[in-house]
């Protein structure tokens, strides 16, 4: 338990519960400030809030992306996307137009016949067609997916291929290996791979292009977004900063607001400090610190006068007493004001500026009236 050291004996608790009553005007028009403040404090945390998201994505893309900033990222990005579509549509175009040629080769050849069309499965009475076979495919409908316009087709040479494969292998496995279908099959399949064989280089060229401008796409997503981020930091970063000096000034109006405590009234404080508990004590040294950076809150004894106290950190204080000492006293006051006591306990904490200082108790403190 503190120790407190008075000039003068502690007055009732229920005497300094009234002390301040002639500032009900006052209090009440501190209240409004009070709820502007809050509004603007209200805005303050929820900038703050963005701007940190926003710092994080920033920071972490900068540091792997090299930290790269530009005011033309956006329209770098949409160009350079689109110069890859381009050039990939029309490299894509190409190969079609290669791969179309080799397999109006195949379906030229005398051999081809048999695969034109899909299996007559029913005219041929095949009865156990489906059952050996899983994907039927014929030229017929791969030469139909390459010419379709609705983005159901074809997206790559290699599934085109993969299908004139197909065609072949299902000849080859449901009919016997010396049928003549299954030696036409072989042969075109033969011949396709050779001509395959050509082109592939070309293939594989325009994947591992795809992959190189898929990846810078990727990296010039992600720069975008680090301009953009960027930007919102900057804007959120200047928005709160406008609104926190708007704070400050508002509390400025507020410490006017709170008029000079008189003599009686420091000395009923005083009182009313003696009587706190450890905690309440301590929270008050806080109180008194945030003024006073030079206040020695953890001295074994401390004395705090009065009269060098700014009026914002006495009016704190009174709020923090009174507080307090309604609930020790578990007075009616304690239910019926409990939430006035809340908000002016908030205005008070409006006027603070400076960080909360790490709570430690004092042994002894002597309040000067």
């Amino acid at each position: 338990m503190e120790e407190l050291f008075l000039s003068t004996p502690p007055d009732d608790i229920a005497d300094f519960l009234d002390i301040g009553g002639a500032a009900a005007d006052e209090s009440t028009q501190v209240f409004n400030f009070k709820q502007h403040v809050d509004g603007v404090a209200s805005q303050v945390e929820q900038l703050g809030e963005k701007l940190n998201g926003v710092s994080k994505f920033y920071s972490n893309v900068g540091r792997k992306q090299g930290g790269l900033v530009g005011k033309d990222k956006d329209r770098h990005v949409t160009s350079s996307v689109k110069k890859h579509q381009q050039e990939q549509a029309k490299r894509m175009q190409e190969l079609m137009r290669q791969f179309a040629t080799i397999l109006r080769q195949l379906t030229q050849h005398k051999m081809a016949w048999p695969f034109m069309q899909p299996v007559d499965v029913k005219g041929l009475e095949l009865h156990d067609y489906f059952e050996v076979i899983d994907k039927p495919m014929d030229f017929g409908t791969i030469k139909n997916q390459m010419e379709t316009k609705d983005g159901t087709g074809y997206k790559n040479v290699r599934d085109i291929y993969a299908d004139v494969r197909l065609v072949f292998k299902n000849a080859m496995t449901y009919n016997e290996e010396k049928s003549s279908v299954h030696t036409m099959a072989q042969t075109l399949l033969d011949k396709f791979e050779e001509k395959w064989l050509r082109l592939l280089p070309k293939v594989v060229e325009e994947e591992t292009k795809r992959k190189e401008e898929e990846a810078e796409a990727h990296r010039d997503m992600l720069l975008a977004q680090e301009a953009a981020n960027a930007k919102l930091a900057r804007d959120i970063s200047n928005e709160l900063y406008e609104v926190d000096m708007h704070l400050e000034e508002l509390r400025e109006v507020v410490v006017q607001k709170c008029r000079k405590m008189s003599a009686e009234e420091k000395r009923k404080l005083g009182s009313g400090l003696s009587q706190l508990s450890p905690e309440d004590l301590s929270k008050a040294l806080e109180i008194i610190s945030q003024k006073n950076p030079n206040f020695q809150a953890e001295a074994e004894e401390v004395n705090i006068d009065m009269d060098a106290q700014s009026e914002s950190t006495l009016w704190r204080l009174k709020v923090l007493v009174k507080d307090a000492l309604e609930v020790k006293a578990n007075t009616p006051a304690q239910n019926l004001g409990s939430e006035n006591s809340k908000r002016n306990r908030e205005i008070c904490d409006a006027v603070a500026t400076a960080k909360k200082r790490s709570k430690k108790t004092p042994s002894k403190i002597d309040p000067l009236s």
